[in-house]
């Protein structure tokens, strides 16, 4: 599904009903003792992360979210029944985390205690004021402080209705959100005819989470992944790399951020929303923007991925892609890249929800690439050296790294990620459904690109610091990959064979 933003997502305007964990579950979530299993390390550095940030006097919503449409009449009662089924399938929706001393703590509730409270909100007859009253909904309920963290929306018509979903980053991931639509329309479509769907119990990422942190409390500073990581960041001045093109940020960094270390003062025994802390200085940290347009149709990303595939496939184009963009831009003599790759390693993970991503450091040489198949050869050598670092999560590394490295923004670093979403059950009818991805654009320094191969092409989307240079240099990027792409298909179809690519 394309990637975009509540403002830019076909939204109609129509009667507005919510649902959220009922007050009786959400009850009984907070009575529940400690659950043996740890937050994953992804998860416990967004919350540290965004307790720091909010105690700095600043608000960054990064809650991710879906919207698609459903054929009317809608059963209310129906949707009801298939949206609490399917929040009892994925076991992180039930399971939150409090804070005992600095240390976070988990606790799950039982499936059978989870029901959902219907909410008339009323009538809406403008989009804008729709999108608006939703922004705000979702940012204060889908909040990595609060529990539960996610909210589920639909606006109803006589011809049918939208759902918009949202749900804190600590839950989801983009796969995650491309798998809703076609669950909720097979639950839903179950509800209406008053019979159950039989799936096979779907894996938990909260056992994922226990598992990945056993194998990665293994790592201590002499790990060869840490090693490498501190190779790396050192080869890039001490800092995690942004996005190799300038930013109009100037040189001034904002203030660093601690990692997983204790991130100020809380009660013994807090919620994580408990906002009672000591006032921190206010990061400062830009606006941001966002950009998203298709950069190729089907037949010119079928033949970029078709010329591609000898060195790996359209990852491993795109990346070659930018790299030479950039050093156009730039002059860069090495791409330095931090390539976010998913961990769903095994097949019993594929049908969980969760935030099931990974990071792996590469470098590519691109100032001795004298074209694209060279940068081809170089990014396919890189990504096969750095892939199993990703399994290894980088908020365990940073850790390890000692005074050798201090990040220095929420966002760690910047991302280039590659998705092929045209397996994704149900993606042939993403279109039909108007079915979109939802990214929350509020602050940062870094620039998040995300480009999707779906079946109608390759759609780049990316946020972007506020700043007239940033959106001049991030134009000029999505032109030229564009170009590239073209030149490349052409040259894959044998239609320009003087084309140098």
């Amino acid at each position: 599904m394309r990637m975009t933003d509540l403002q830019r997502c076909e939204l109609r305007p129509g009667r507005l009903v919510e649902w959220t964990l009922h007050p009786a579950a959400v009850g009984a979530a907070h009575a529940l003792p400690d659950d043996t299993r740890p937050p994953a390390y992804v998860q416990e550095s967004h919350l540290r992360t965004a307790r720091w940030v909010r105690q700095g006097g600043l608000h960054v919503p990064s809650w991710l979210g879906t919207v698609f449409d459903l054929p009317g009449p809608v059963d209310l009662d129906a949707l009801h029944t298939a949206l609490r089924d399917w929040t009892r399938r994925h076991e992180t929706l039930r399971s939150g985390f409090r804070w005992r001393g600095d240390e976070v703590r988990r606790f799950t509730l039982d499936a059978g205690s989870v029901d959902l409270y219907r909410t008339e909100v009323g009538r809406f007859r403008e989009t804008a004021a729709l999108s608006r009253y939703l922004q705000d909904r979702f940012d204060t309920v889908a909040d990595a402080l609060t529990w539960p963290n996610f909210i589920f929306t639909a606006i109803v018509r006589a011809d049918g209705a939208t759902l918009c979903m949202a749900f804190d980053h600590s839950n989801v991931d983009s796969y995650s959100i491309q798998r809703i639509p076609a669950e909720i329309h097979e639950l839903y479509a179950a509800a209406r005819q008053g019979r159950t769907v039989p799936v096979a119990p779907v894996a938990s990422y909260v056992d994922f989470c226990a598992s990945e942190r056993t194998d990665a409390d293994r790592a201590d500073p002499t790990h060869p992944v840490v090693a490498r990581w501190r190779e790396f960041i050192g080869r890039c001045g001490g800092r995690l790399p942004g996005f190799p093109v300038d930013l109009g940020l100037g040189p001034a960094a904002p203030a660093a951020f601690p990692g997983l270390a204790p991130a100020g003062p809380s009660p013994a025994d807090s919620a994580v929303a408990d906002s009672a802390v000591v006032p921190l200085p206010r990061p400062r940290l830009p606006a941001q923007k966002l950009l998203h347009e298709m950069v190729a149709d089907d037949v010119d990303a079928a033949a970029f991925e078709a010329y591609c595939r000898p060195h790996g496939g359209s990852l491993v184009g795109v990346l070659a892609a930018v790299a030479l963009i950039t050093r156009e831009i730039s002059g860069l003599r090495v791409y330095r890249t931090v390539v976010p790759f998913h961990t769903r390693v095994r097949s019993r993970w594929a049908d969980s929800m969760g935030w099931y991503v990974g990071g792996a450091p590469i470098e590519v040489p691109v100032a001795r690439a004298s074209g694209f198949d060279d940068a081809l050869r170089m990014v396919r050598a890189a990504l096969r050296e750095a892939r199993p670092l990703a399994r290894m999560p980088v908020a365990r590394v940073l850790p390890l790294l000692g005074a050798d490295f201090r990040p220095t923004s929420p966002d760690l670093y910047s991302i280039v990620s590659y998705v092929d979403a045209r397996a994704v059950a149900g993606s042939e009818q993403w279109q039909e459904q108007k079915a979109y991805g939802l990214i929350r654009v509020s602050y940062g320094d870094q620039v998040c690109a995300w480009v999707t191969r779906l079946h109608e092409g390759l759609q780049f989307a990316c946020r972007y610091p506020d700043t007239p240079v940033a959106y001049a240099n991030m134009r000029l990027v999505v032109e030229r990959l564009r170009e590239r792409i073209a030149a490349t298909a052409r040259a894959a179809a044998g239609a320009a064979p003087g084309v140098r690519v």
